[in-house]
């Protein structure tokens, strides 16, 4: 009976000593094993693990990849423009020991702060460089410029035992002293380029309206050439063409000149014409053998009077026309 009670107890202390001598290490994490504060053994591997109950202790990190975020900075560009900076970085404990070592009893939060006066100067320095302008910031080129700020971050966070996985600026805005002095300043540049614009545009319209009025001058020109010498040659070859009648039979010719006067000045109703009787006009008319003398071209002086309309004849009592009308 005192045996059981002596080994009852034993057993339980015993149990409890074996219990408090066990621990697991998860697959998200990382443990280190101390001593009176001193690192005995590392833990990496997920699963059980033994260590001196009440003499050891287990210090455990997260071995995911964590997320920081950097205060809002402002940095000032080779142009200097100012900029507000809002950065976020992506790391992870790669090195327990190193990490315990640099951090101490201070854990995660010191290793934050110390993390992020990293991230702030290498910001600092790589947007102020003096060929990064605050374009290169806002395009393209920013890619290249969060990379060079993760590699220098991550040469100065080995020393934390970090691994700086990524930095990201989530917004580059301007400062809102400096707003409104930058967009006059962007909407002047752009009021330039598209006064610039429209003066190259003017400029090649009025090169293309020259280049098409001289076409349409020397077009016009050359047309009036052509048509000179056509309506030359028609009238040389006319002329060559009377020549030749005129000396086949004079008297036809001027017969037949005689007629295209007739044609010419008796046109239309509405003509009176006044002709002395002894006029050679209508000599065809009056003379079955007119004179050698050949009609010229244009009809003789006549004198020719141009009246209205005829009203309706003043009729005397016996149908005969009014005196005076011929």
């Amino acid at each position: 009976m005192r045996k059981t009670t002596y080994i009852l107890p034993a057993l339980v202390i015993l149990l409890v000593v074996f219990l408090s001598s066990i621990f697991v290490v998860d697959e998200r994490e990382k443990a280190l094993v101390l001593q009176f504060g001193q690192i005995k053994a590392v833990k990496e591997e997920p699963g059980l693990a033994f260590k001196i109950p009440l003499i050891q202790e287990v210090v455990r990190y997260d071995d995911r990849i964590l997320s920081l975020d950097t205060e809002t900075i402002e940095v000032t560009p080779s142009d200097d423009r100012r900029l507000v900076v809002d950065a976020f970085a992506r790391y992870r404990i790669s090195d327990v020991v190193q990490f315990r070592q640099a951090v101490g009893v201070g854990g995660l939060r010191t290793a934050e702060d110390r993390l992020s006066s990293i991230l702030n100067a290498q910001i600092r320095e790589v947007l102020g460089a003096d060929q990064v302008t605050s374009d290169t910031i806002l395009s393209e080129d920013r890619r290249e410029l969060m990379n060079r700020i993760r590699d220098q971050a991550r040469a100065e966070a080995r020393s934390l035992g970090l691994d700086v996985v990524d930095v990201r600026l989530k917004q580059t805005n301007l400062p809102a002293q400096n707003l409104e002095a930058t967009f006059a300043r962007m909407r002047a540049e752009r009021e330039r380029e598209a006064a610039d614009e429209i003066a190259r545009g003017n400029e090649a319209a009025q090169r293309v309206r020259a280049l098409a009025d001289r076409t349409v001058v020397e077009t016009l020109s050359e047309a009036e050439r052509e048509g000179n010498v056509i309506r030359g040659e028609a009238d040389a070859q006319r002329n060559g063409i009377f020549a030749e009648a005129y000396g086949a039979d004079a008297e036809f010719f001027a017969f037949y000149r005689s007629l295209q006067a007739y044609e010419t000045a008796l046109k239309g109703g509405n003509s009176t014409m006044v002709i002395t009787p002894d006029s050679q006009f209508f000599e065809y008319f009056a003379n079955e053998n007119p004179g050698a003398t050949p009609l010229s071209a244009a009809p003789p002086q006549v004198q020719t009077e141009v009246t209205a309309p005829e009203a309706p004849a003043a009729e005397g009592g016996d149908g005969a026309p009014a005196p005076g009308s011929q």
